[in-house]
């Protein structure tokens, strides 16, 4: 969708992080909505970017750690049309996390629960992964070439 001919653009390449970042925090919430929101009595931006809620101890942990997992799959196929080649799936998948990473430090300082790195790298890998699978399927697909006989 967005790639150009121009092998270097910086406004393409800042679109494109943009696009990718608000679309995974679209579906995050969309995710928490669903899985969180119906354990708790009101939701915040407490359960996106506080490391504390992130915890495999409780019910409610577990659903924030399957929204994050489930946002990360919906990435990939974000970069699938975002990105669309594999040899960039893994700088954006990592920029993404990374500005999510700033995010949690302004908003709930460093994180210092190891649960919440392992989702964190778990996520890049996942994405960056999965996201490199379906660029090289789509980039690999045979270029469709019709012929046009005339039947004499």
């Amino acid at each position: 969708m967005f790639y150009g001919a121009v092998v270097w653009d910086p406004w393409l390449i800042v679109a494109q992080i943009v696009c990718l970042q608000c679309l995974y925090y679209i579906t995050l919430g969309i995710f928490m909505s669903v899985l969180v929101g119906t354990r708790v009595s009101r939701m915040s931006l407490v359960y996106f970017f506080d490391y504390a809620t992130v915890t495999a101890s409780t019910v409610t942990g577990v659903c924030v750690i399957t929204s994050f997992v489930l946002s990360a799959i919906a990435g990939a196929w974000y970069m699938l049309y975002l990105v669309e080649r594999a040899k960039k799936c893994l700088d954006f998948s990592a920029t993404l996390h990374i500005i999510h990473l700033f995010i949690c430090i302004i908003y709930g300082g460093w994180p210092s629960s190891i649960t919440w790195w392992v989702l964190n790298g778990t996520g890049v890998a996942l994405m960056a992964l999965l996201g490199e699978y379906l660029c090289i399927r789509r980039e690999l697909r045979e270029i469709p070439i019709t012929r046009y006989r005339s039947v004499v």
